[in-house]
């Protein structure tokens, strides 16, 4: 069997949204309103209608449409375009020169001085607790 060639027209949900965008309609673009427009603009295959009625379903369901009475509107998630993606072009870096610095003496660096940890009790033998630094 040879592979199935791809649509020639794009996502359900990229052509409805297209629909209710252009449509403009103030309570929400209806589901034959839709399936009009798209009979009108693209050109798809037989039984596209119960396609169209399922993906308007599913979009509903998560919330991607909103359901107005008979009619829908676009959800958050179609509202919000997504956004393009501009190449920034490549920053030249200019490495600056480190000069290195003369060690100083050998000596090791001061350590900070130790805190006591009064969370660790030790029991000793006169029966009351000391505490240690760790």
């Amino acid at each position: 069997m040879p592979p199935k060639a791809p649509p020639a027209h794009p996502t359900y949900e990229v052509m409805v949204k297209a629909a209710i965008v252009s449509l403009k309609e103030r309570s929400g673009s209806s589901t034959q309103a839709i399936a009009k427009y798209l009979a009108a603009t693209y050109k798809l295959p037989d039984g596209w209608k119960k396609v169209l009625a399922t993906q308007v379903k599913k979009m509903a369901a998560s919330e991607r449409l909103l359901k107005v009475k008979n009619s829908f509107k676009l959800g958050e998630a179609l509202k919000k375009a997504p956004k393009k993606v501009v190449k920034k072009k490549a920053k030249v870096v200019k490495k600056k020169v480190v000069k290195k610095k003369a060690k100083a003496s050998p000596r090791t660096p001061a350590l900070p001085p130790k805190t006591l940890d009064r969370s660790i009790p030790i029991y000793a033998k006169h029966k009351k607790y000391i505490l240690i630094n760790i």
